[in-house]
């Protein structure tokens, strides 16, 4: 009864955010001609919406929801014990496991960039990945079900994680194909899709990926604004501890399966990762092979199946 109730203050809170970001909008107009009234009216309203956000937030709290509008470990749905089963070989990059055990010497990494289909379709066409896999990640919820984490009483986000030949590909390839491929200022969502459960995030295996997926969104962040695109990076980054749990097998490599629907949400900005960021961390491939083979402003999906070869990449170089 409390989850019923704490679903329908949501509803309305989320209503009554969307009023109260329209107030400052709606007072950009004077209401009178007199300048000084204008300006009073305009403090009065700004107060008004900064009441508001803090009621909201208090809500929140009662709610069981942090600032960012994750549930609360303690409020969070209970979850199982079970893993969710998945199909023993990827459906696209043949032969190649799903589940460890893996060959040695390959490294890891999770991402997460809205709607995980696009995600992963994304990450596997990239040369050096080994498999991928979709699921959930950065909440509280074991082994959660897609509706779970759709509820947002999970606490996750959508993800992919990536299995991947440190020989053939750098985690700052990766890194490229992660900021790239949608646009990391928009918070809880990702186009028209709207929830914790879109959010955008990198959760790292080690704590040297860490370090420079911290430092690349710093240069990121630069070339978005050199870009003209002023909105802050809003993507989470952690290090290791955060559990990946397994998307039910329907989900696993969507958008490569026999009717399949062609959904793609991201919203990339087109604005590459800058080459000198690139080259200086060990990046395989450079501008030749994003503007080749990268994710094109505003979809992701427009693009084949198959994975792009090494040769393919090399030569685009």
């Amino acid at each position: 009864a409390r989850r019923t109730h704490n679903r329908a203050l949501k509803s309305n809170m989320r209503a009554r955010a969307c009023a109260s970001r329209a107030i400052p909008r709606a007072a950009i107009a004077p209401r009178r001609a007199n300048a000084r009234s204008t300006t009073r009216t305009a403090r009065s309203i700004a107060a008004r919406a900064s009441r508001e956000e803090e009621m909201m937030a208090k809500l929140m709290g009662m709610m069981g929801l942090g600032g960012d509008g994750i549930v609360a470990a303690a409020d969070a749905l209970p979850g199982r014990a079970q893993a969710m089963r998945v199909s023993d070989q990827h459906y696209v990059l043949k032969g190649h496991a799903m589940r460890a055990p893996f060959p040695e010497n390959l490294e890891r990494a999770t991402f997460a960039t809205g709607c995980f289909w696009g995600t992963e379709k994304m990450f596997w066409r990239v040369p050096g990945v080994y498999t991928t896999a979709v699921g959930y990640v950065g909440g509280h919820t074991p082994n959660p079900t897609y509706e779970e984490v759709c509820s947002g009483s999970t606490g996750h986000t959508e993800c992919v994680k990536v299995t991947y030949d440190p020989r053939k590909v750098s985690f700052a390839d990766l890194l490229a194909m992660h900021w790239t491929c949608h646009d990391p200022t928009q918070g809880n969502r990702q186009g028209n899709d709207r929830g914790t459960q879109y959010r955008s995030g990198i959760y790292c295996d080690t704590e040297a990926q860490l370090a420079v997926a911290k430092d690349s969104a710093e240069a990121y962040s630069e070339a978005l604004k050199a870009a003209g695109k002023n909105g802050a990076i809003t993507s989470e980054i952690k290090g290791p501890g955060d559990t990946f749990y397994y998307a039910e097998d329907y989900h696993q490599q969507y958008l490569a399966k026999p009717r399949s629907r062609p959904y793609c949400s991201a919203q990339p900005t087109g604005v590459p990762v800058p080459e000198a960021w690139l080259k200086a961390n060990g990046a395989k491939f450079g501008a030749g092979y994003w503007k080749t083979f990268g994710p094109a402003p505003g979809c992701t999906i427009n693009v084949p199946n198959a994975p792009v070869t090494l040769e393919e990449a090399l030569a685009a170089n």
